[in-house]
């Protein structure tokens, strides 16, 4: 199963329990720890991936291409995949876990996401989890999706760093932006409580616990999720 009993009875809290400061996006980061299992229970190191299966085929996942990507009025560059752990990479694995197929799963201890897809698949994607994703557990639903989001501080951020204040109108859409070429909102206990799926400039960060933040992704990546799922998709985080 993806979730032990633990970590479904986790992500089943009521979502009114915990209340997150927003999704900031500082960037220190402390060293990644390896993965300990894949999506249906096994160790790591019995991961396969299905690049090629009819499931694959299906949902348009292969060939995947990190490339540059010319995005509307940007040009994404290369990302350096090779940097990037393989287990970190998008790809189709094996899932017997509980979820209906067009949910997503977000598993911080492992940085991973997984999106189910129907016959025993999900498509697995590579994520650093900040200081308020590890906070959260439970359930939510994306009620907003924008590309090339504007990123605004909060007054709380402004405080502890008042450099940021020239951002208070909001830091726009682009290349350096802290929220990447695009970015899923969600709703939990009926209100936005500031947590996020989204892209990221910094690629080494992927597979990574970092100082803060929500849930980034490759910016390659963070496209080919948001293209994926509609509004009102189910979000499920557990620890």
């Amino acid at each position: 199963m993806l979730l032990t009993r633990r970590q479904m009875i986790g992500a089943g809290i009521a979502a009114g329990a915990v209340a997150l400061g927003g999704c900031t996006v500082e960037t220190t980061q402390s060293a990644a720890a390896t993965p300990r299992t894949t999506p249906d229970g096994r160790p790591l190191a019995t991961t396969r991936a299905v690049p090629l299966s009819p499931v694959a085929e299906r949902y348009g996942i292969t060939p995947i291409n990190y490339g540059p990507l010319q995005d509307g009025r940007f040009e994404i560059p290369a990302q350096p995949m090779s940097l990037i752990p393989e287990q970190f990479h998008r790809q189709v694995v094996p899932y017997s876990g509980p979820h209906a197929p067009g949910t997503i799963v977000v598993v911080n201890r492992d940085r991973h996401l997984f999106l189910v897809l129907p016959q025993g698949h999900a498509l697995r994607y590579g994520v650093a989890v900040g200081a308020e994703g590890r906070a959260f557990r439970g359930t939510g639903t994306i009620y907003q999706k924008r590309a090339w989001p504007t990123w605004t501080p909060t007054a709380n951020m402004i405080a502890r760093d008042p450099s940021l204040r020239r951002f208070a109108g909001g830091y726009p859409g682009g290349l350096t932006n802290p929220l990447g070429a695009r970015a899923l909102y969600l709703m939990w206990g009926g209100r936005d409580r500031g947590y996020r799926i989204h892209g990221t400039p910094e690629w080494n960060s992927i597979g990574r616990f970092v100082s803060s933040g929500c849930i980034r992704m490759v910016q390659h990546d963070v496209i080919d999720l948001y293209n994926r799922v509609p509004l009102g998709t189910r979000v499920v985080v557990a620890g």
